[in-house]
């Protein structure tokens, strides 16, 4: 049975193998020319001068959470309609597509809030 899964390991040994000489070629042979800019750590475009503490806008974490909440929908709107013919074919056509509007209008209310709070307008 094992006998089946050969093929499987000895790729798998030979990605990892080049993986691990492709890095170690590039550590080699790539050039080494450290200075203080590259050095600093990088901190989303900003300059990492102050503290810790600084404060940060509202707005940016507001855009994150719309971002994984619409990403999110977009997940199960896809999976909704590639099984969506097999939901008519089944009696569970109309229920299931009464659920996934609830679902959207909640979204579109959502979105509107986020509108009416100018979440969406940037400087």
């Amino acid at each position: 049975m094992l006998t089946n899964f050969i093929p499987l390991f000895i790729m798998l040994v030979m990605a990892t193998g080049l993986a691990l000489t492709l890095l170690l070629a590039a550590n080699i042979i790539g050039p080494n020319r450290a200075n203080r800019i590259k050095e600093s750590p990088y901190e989303s475009g900003m300059d990492p001068v102050g503290t810790a503490r600084d404060r940060y806008s509202v707005k940016f974490y507001l855009v994150a959470m719309i971002f994984i909440v619409f990403d999110v929908e977009v997940v199960f709107m896809y999976s909704w309609a590639v099984s969506f013919q097999k939901f008519l074919e089944s009696g569970a056509g109309l229920g299931v597509l009464f659920v996934i509007s609830f679902f959207a209008v909640i979204l579109v209310i959502g979105l509107l809030y986020d509108i009416m709070k100018g979440g969406l307008e940037f400087d």
